[in-house]
């Protein structure tokens, strides 16, 4: 159970990272700058944070989460991914 806790952890982690960079990349080839980027950017990572979310919403047994259950994990999880580290 540590093991997958471990797994899933560090494949947010990597998937946040990648995000970060993707959407970096997605802004210049964009050619946007000042506030027009950081939105860009912020709205980005949001949506990539809740890919990532989406893919580490499991149960206990490692069947996917349904329904209350599931809103109530990814509301979590996407907070917990858009607070400032």
């Amino acid at each position: 159970m540590r093991a997958l806790i471990a797994t899933v952890s560090l494949a947010l982690l990597s998937t946040l990272a990648h995000a970060q960079s993707a959407c970096e990349s997605k802004a210049a080839e964009k050619k946007l700058a000042g506030a027009a980027k950081n939105s860009f950017i912020k709205k980005c990572e949001k949506d990539a944070g809740g890919a990532a979310c989406a893919a580490k919403a499991v149960d206990k047994n490692g069947k996917p989460l349904a329904g209350a259950a599931k809103a109530s994990f990814m509301k979590k999880c996407e907070k917990d991914a858009a607070a400032p580290q």
